[in-house]
């Protein structure tokens, strides 16, 4: 099953007179990163919560957020003085009248003005009581957020099958035209043989071996074999159930390696045209794989 690694999710939970909420949002990435922000006072919980994360995606970027809403009230706060760090202004403001004769007077109002002088300090919390909350918010969210990833996988694996049907059309037509394309260049080599030599004697048997020869570097059997085979694995990878986006990206490369061989070896223009659709065939799939989990 194709999933993509583009997606969003949320959900909402009630416990007692909290609501939580959880928010997921991913993007592309080459391997697995989890990054969740959490409320301060329960990040003994982010190490657990991130595994429980990792256990439903296998790829990309995952940004997760938690929150916790108490019936629209702000969690409760005690504020406190930071007294190392009034002394220490007061010890600044001393020295400027002692060094520089400036008035070093200043009000307890504005001393509160500055950064840090009054911090607030949440209420303590019951980490154990909030925990199944916050792991039931995570799993209704990662469950809208699969369903979206499913679905965009959907239409993605859409997408593949219908290029790979047209890859294989355009390889058919190649094979098609092969065998033409060869006797008209073994007509040229003989065209070419003959106005090189002149009225001199040819032997055919050395002609007919160095056309057999032309024929056989020229083959694109093996190609177009080989080019089916991956078509085929990268259809039967569409349908199991687990991190694709590699192995396609590696199937897609050994396609494109096989259709650029192919180019090669039928030099001729009529066959040339169809592998440049091909490839750009194979560029659209290319682009969409990058989305792939």
């Amino acid at each position: 099953m194709v999933k993509s690694m583009t997606a969003y999710g949320r959900a909402e939970h009630n416990i007692e007179n909290m609501v939580l909420l959880a928010e997921i949002r991913s993007v592309n990435h080459r391997y697995r990163d989890v990054v969740l922000r959490i409320p301060r006072n329960y990040q003994p919980l982010e190490e657990d919560l991130k595994r429980f994360i990792a256990e439903r995606v296998r790829r990309g970027r995952v940004e997760v957020s938690l929150q916790i809403e108490g019936n629209g009230d702000v969690p409760p706060s005690e504020l406190q003085l930071n007294g190392p760090l009034v002394k220490s202004y007061l010890n600044i403001f001393e020295q400027l009248k002692q060094e520089f004769g400036i008035d070093a007077r200043i009000s307890g109002e504005l001393l509160c003005q500055f950064k840090d002088i009054i911090v607030a300090k949440p209420e303590a919390v019951d980490i154990e009581k909030v925990k199944p909350g916050f792991y039931e918010v995570l799993r209704k969210a990662l469950d809208s957020y699969d369903l979206m990833r499913v679905r965009e996988g959907e239409a993605l694996e859409n997408d593949f099958r219908e290029r790979l049907r047209i890859i294989r059309d355009f390889a058919e037509e190649i094979a098609a035209r092969a065998p033409e394309a060869m006797n008209r260049r073994a007509a040229k080599l003989r065209e070419k043989i003959a106005s090189m030599v002149g009225d001199l004697n040819v032997d055919e048997a050395r002609l007919a071996q160095e056309v057999a020869i032309l024929a056989d570097k020229a083959d694109i059997t093996e190609e177009l074999v080989r080019l089916n085979s991956h078509c085929n694995q990268f259809e039967e990878f569409l349908s199991k159930d687990d991190a694709l986006g590699r192995r396609l990206d590696f199937l897609l490369q050994e396609i494109n390696r096989e259709v650029n061989t192919l180019s090669v070896k039928a030099s001729e223009a009529s066959i040339s045209s169809i592998v440049v659709e091909m490839k750009a065939e194979l560029e659209k799939i290319r682009e969409q794989i990058q989305n792939v989990e």
